[in-house]
């Protein structure tokens, strides 16, 4: 009997054990042969380096007043108008509001009556008149009735309705120890307790009193300064404390605080019982927009845009050079099979853009921020568990950008045609959401359903629900989480990939 051996066909299939380790050990070797495409990688983390260096040398704010930090470590927007007196020991005011209203300017020196939701009047107790110092305060607002808020971050919601001559609301502010509580009512008899706090700092004595705070309104693609007055009657003070109420402004010099409007300033004035407060600030964490000098991880990392450019580059020609050169075919030959072939060419490309990519982070990130502080740049703070989180995410969306550069050369077979699709898929969107005067909502669309989406890995900064501002990609603020951004890359990648991968097999080399 004569044995008949079964030719090998392109699509047939080998043990795995045995072939794609064979297939993926002859892709890292051509890889690492080919000059260019190593330095290209190479140049990718340097980038990465280079711009952190940059960017913390090119920033001076050596001179700059210092940033206010709140109890919790975090940069905080502390300027209002406030009218105080000491209190020692335990004690508590109560007071009326009977108005709150607002003026936001529509020219260099023209003022019109507008809302301002976050605008806020009431009372507070806080540890002297230091930016950034403890505090707890409880007020009506704007837009979001009685609130009740400390330590710059917590607030709690009290009962809603705005405060009006026909409808005044009631505030009070009761201490014992450093345990603050906070009370409104609509009639001054019956008493809604809106929440109980732990103000650690206090200190023996502290200052209460009133106060008018009226923070920026977005206005287009940015915010204007506003400035707020309220009316108070009925101000009763019981404890301990020393001398006449003291009207001045919290934090004039503070570089959070914008300062008052042309032919505005805070002021207090009395009259048969009736306090009129003018003021202008926030008491809330500061955001991009009011500290627009404060620095990020994003912005140390911004090299990371021009690595894109370099391992896209790389990654689109390491296919589709084999093609110009006719080396593809010798490849799929000696290949187990076609698709086996390209997931051991993206396994190579995208762990070795890791690891560059890792690198480059890892040191770029020390080096920004050390260089950024020594030129009294603050720094925006996260933790290293964030740290490490942006710099793995930094790391892998290099990876996966180059694996989806990858898989459009396999499309496409065409050198500058892929470098191009690749260009415009990865490299336009985020270069369009890092345009200041994008609209907000045209920039966070791109940020959510392009490639571009896989940025928000370097995102560190919170939105905080109660401060109105601009949050969009170019001021650091994602639509999306890390995780859920970085996924719509990967789904990009992983589509074009799949793709890519039908088209082997189907076509001829």
């Amino acid at each position: 009997m004569t044995r008949t051996a079964t030719p090998h066909r392109p699509g047939g299939s080998e043990s795995g054990r045995d072939g794609f380790p064979r297939v993926l050990h002859a892709e890292w070797t051509k890889f690492r042969t080919v000059p260019g495409w190593v330095s290209g990688t190479v140049t990718a983390a340097l980038l990465v380096v280079l711009f952190a260096a940059l960017a913390g040398i090119s920033a001076d704010q050596k001179d700059a007043p210092p940033v206010p930090i709140g109890p919790g470590g975090g940069p905080v927007t502390d300027s209002f108008y406030f009218v105080h007196r000491p209190l020692t020991g335990n004690g508590g005011v109560t007071v009326s509001v009977s108005a709150l209203h607002s003026l936001i300017p529509t020219g260099p020196a023209d003022l019109r009556p507008g809302a301002v939701p976050w605008a806020k009047a009431g009372l507070i107790i806080k540890d002297g008149t230091r930016p950034g110092s403890p505090y707890a305060a409880i007020m009506v607002t704007g837009g979001h009735g009685v609130r009740m808020q400390d330590g710059y971050v917590h607030d709690t919601a009290g009962p809603s309705g705005p405060a009006t001559a026909a409808s005044p609301r009631w505030l009070r502010l009761d201490r014992t120890g450093d345990t603050i509580t906070g009370h409104a009512s609509t009639d001054g008899t019956h008493w809604t307790k809106v929440r109980t706090v732990h103000v650690t700092g206090l200190g023996p004595t502290a200052h209460i009193g009133l106060f008018v705070a009226s923070p920026p309104s977005v206005h287009g693609m940015g915010t204007r300064g506003t400035v707020s007055t309220a009316v108070f009657e009925d101000l009763r003070v019981h404890g301990h404390g020393g001398g006449g109420w003291t009207g001045e402004q919290v934090g004039p010099d503070s570089p959070t605080f914008a300062g008052y409007l042309a032919n505005t300033t805070g002021s207090f004035t009395g009259s048969g019982g009736r306090l009129t407060v003018t003021g202008a600030g926030d008491v809330a964490p500061a955001v991009r927009e009011t500290l627009p000098t404060g620095g990020t991880l994003a912005d140390i990392l911004t090299g990371t845009f021009a690595a894109l450019v370099a391992v896209t580059v790389v990654a689109a020609l390491s296919i589709t050079t084999e093609y110009r050169t006719g080396l593809i075919r010798l490849t799929l030959t000696a290949g187990p099979s076609r698709a086996r072939v390209l997931l051991a060419k993206a396994v190579v490309l995208g762990g070795v853009t890791f690891a560059a990519g890792l690198a480059g982070a890892l040191l770029a990130v020390p080096l920004g921020e050390r260089l950024a502080r020594t030129n009294g740049v603050y720094v925006f703070p996260a933790t290293s568990a964030t740290e490490l989180r942006v710099q793995l995410g930094t790391a892998a969306t290099l990876a996966t950008a180059s694996i989806l550069a990858l898989s459009l050369g396999a499309v496409l077979r065409h050198g500058a045609g892929a470098v191009t699709a690749a260009i415009v898929a990865l490299v336009l969107p985020h270069l369009l959401t890092a345009v200041p005067f994008m609209p907000a909502d045209a920039s966070n669309w791109l940020a959510r359903v392009t490639p571009a989406a896989a940025f928000s890995v370097q995102q560190t900064l919170e939105r905080p629900h109660q401060v109105t501002s601009i949050y969009t990609p170019y001021n650091g603020y994602y639509p999306l989480a890390p995780g859920a951004g970085f996924a719509v890359l990967a789904a990009y990648a992983a589509v074009t990939l799949a793709v890519a991968a039908v088209l082997l097999r189907r076509r001829d080399a």
